[in-house]
């Protein structure tokens, strides 16, 4: 593969000269660095790199360039490279012009860069190269090919290379899917070891060339985890602890760092992957202090990463399957390892997003139907008419991605419009791209496809109107409910099945806003009723809930250890 491109546009001779000295230093030895002082220039080589396939990893364009807008440039590279890093260059102190300013936040808004880049006023610019770097290091995450930490060789359309891609991806595991019979495929299985690729005729291969070149042939997600390192059984150290957190969403991270932070022995139980729902979206913009926003996989495994330095146990793809309270703690029964003993509990199950009621969604699932962002199947359907069904910022964050890839995406929202629902900045950024549309008014009732998706009907709700519509991706974010049917009938539940907290446990008793109708029983995040299901709510509970199991700690004794 030819070597990756990163383009400095600039009008300056002695400012593009400089980034591109920058640049050349820094990355050179691995990226071809073109400047240009010309937009139409520049754009011409982009679309000569968009025929050819050749990568490109980063473009960054002066806010003011002679022919088009640096902006209105950098929306045409979305298009041509839809992996590429887009960056606004901007002299310093330009924050302080209102026009500049005015360019960046509407460029912004709209999606058409990923945030702007101060140009580099020495040498060395390390400011400047950081970020770059990060521009970079994002880009490097899309790029499908051998030499990537994990590859799965498998066939394209197969249900469990779906299901094998989303574990990957929501476990934060860095890697590519190839196509069986292709020559990158072929390729890999022949890297890999295998004797004989040729016969190899399973529906997946996993190799995993960043730790030791490990193959596995059809692996369960148990498997998958624990290859990379990632325990999904119980030491014998986990059985007896202060807290068991059960979830690992970013309200149980959250407790997990918080608590074993200070001192506390934690076991965080997650049965399916880290990061819950916040895993599984694209780009997360209004968290605070992530400016350029970031993916709800790399912000959940910073969560698990700090979780585990500061000695958090985790054990995954286990579900927790019985809570019993007795009088000193609590007995959790974690399927297929026996019961843990615990002096507390935190509950951060989350939410799972509710079915459709459509016969045939279920038949086709993850073949073309998907519940939640699956953020990993965007590249997949490249050039595809894909549609998704909600109207929460999850929804908003799954089509602005998928239209990076789609060629066309689809809203489908049951209301009027999406400001009842849905963040401004998303709507903003909804509203300004030519490869979305909202079809509000309207709701899925039938769906078509034999072994992949084809088309679904949508009927509209006030006319009763219905029309059929070809998509081959279709993603389902409509709601959300609570997984709470396996607790004791004890936990207080509302009317809709969250679990119930804040309840007092008698006049001499400190009140608790996390407690449960069970003593030492906490609920925080989406699973909470009344909780604002917004990721950095769920991360100040996580975090809050902390003091109040000191409290109760304090209040129980010492425990049998």
């Amino acid at each position: 593969m030819a070597r990756p491109l990163i383009m400095a546009v600039d009008p300056e001779p002695e400012a593009l000269s400089r980034t591109e000295g920058e640049l050349s230093r820094r990355f050179g030895a691995d990226y071809t660095v073109r400047a240009e002082t010309s937009a139409d220039d520049a754009l011409r080589h982009l679309e000569r790199a968009a025929e050819t396939g050749e990568p490109v990893a980063l473009v960054l364009a002066d806010t003011w360039l002679p022919e088009i807008p640096g902006a209105e440039l950098l929306a045409r590279v979305r298009t041509l490279h839809p992996d590429a890093g887009r960056g606004l260059m901007v002299p310093w102190g330009a924050w302080g012009h209102r026009e500049t300013t005015t360019q960046i936040l509407t460029a912004m808004s709209r999606g058409d860069i990923n945030y702007y880049v101060l140009k580099p006023w020495t040498t060395p610019d390390e400011l400047f190269n950081k970020t770059v770097s990060e521009f970079v290091q994002l880009w490097s995450r899309s790029v499908a090919g051998a030499e990537r930490e994990v590859v799965v060789v498998g066939e394209p359309r197969d249900r469990r290379g779906h299901q094998v891609r989303s574990f990957l991806t929501r476990n934060g595991i860095p890697h590519a899917f190839l196509e069986r019979g292709t020559p990158a495929g072929a390729e890999a299985l022949g890297r890999s070891g295998v004797p004989d690729p040729e016969s190899v005729t399973g529906p997946l291969t996993v190799w995993m060339p960043a730790i030791g070149g490990t193959v596995l042939q059809d692996p369960t997600d148990a498997e998958l985890g624990e290859a990379w390192g990632l325990h999904t059984t119980l030491a014998p150290g986990d059985r007896d602890v202060d807290l068991v957190v059960i979830g690992a969403g970013p309200a149980g991270l959250a407790s997990a760092v918080s608590a074993s932070s200070e001192g506390l022995s934690v076991l965080c139980l997650e049965h399916l992957a880290l990061g819950g729902q916040a895993g599984t979206s694209s780009l997360i913009r209004n968290y605070l202090g992530f400016a350029r926003g970031l993916g709800g996989t790399e912000l959940t495994q910073r969560g698990f990463q700090q979780a585990w330095v500061f000695g958090t146990s985790f054990v995954i793809t286990r579900p927790v399957t019985a809570l019993q309270a007795d009088d000193v703690g609590f007995l959790v029964e974690v399927e297929g390892e026996g019961p843990v003993r615990s002096r507390a509990v935190v509950l951060a199950t989350g939410v799972a997003y509710r079915r459709l009621p459509v016969e045939a969604l279920d038949r086709l699932q993850g073949t073309g139907v998907y519940y939640g962002a699956n953020v990993s199947e965007a590249q997949g359907l490249k050039g595809a008419r894909t549609m998704v069904v909600g109207g929460g910022n999850s929804a908003g964050q799954a089509a602005l991605h998928l239209q990076r890839y789609a060629a066309q995406v689809a809203i489908v929202i049951r209301g009027p419009d999406l400001s009842a629902t849905m963040s401004q900045y998303l709507i903003d950024e909804i509203n300004s791209s030519d490869r979305i549309t909202v079809l509000a008014d309207s709701e899925v009732v039938a769906a078509t496809g034999e072994e992949w998706l084809e088309s679904v009907t949508l009927r509209q709700r006030t006319s009763g109107e219905e029309t059929v519509h070809p998509v081959q991706g279709l993603f389902v974010m409509i709601g959300a409910e609570p997984h709470t049917q396996w607790l004791p009938e004890e936990v207080t539940l509302d009317t809709r099945g969250f679990v119930a907290t804040g309840i007092e446990h008698g006049p001499d008793r400190p009140h608790l806003s996390y407690e449960t109708s069970v003593p030492g029983l906490f609920a925080v995040g989406d699973v909470r009723s009344g909780s604002v299901k917004r990721v950095a709510a769920a991360v100040g509970e996580g975090s809050v809930v902390v003091a109040q199991i000191h409290q109760y700690l304090a209040l129980s004794g010492p425990g049998p250890r």
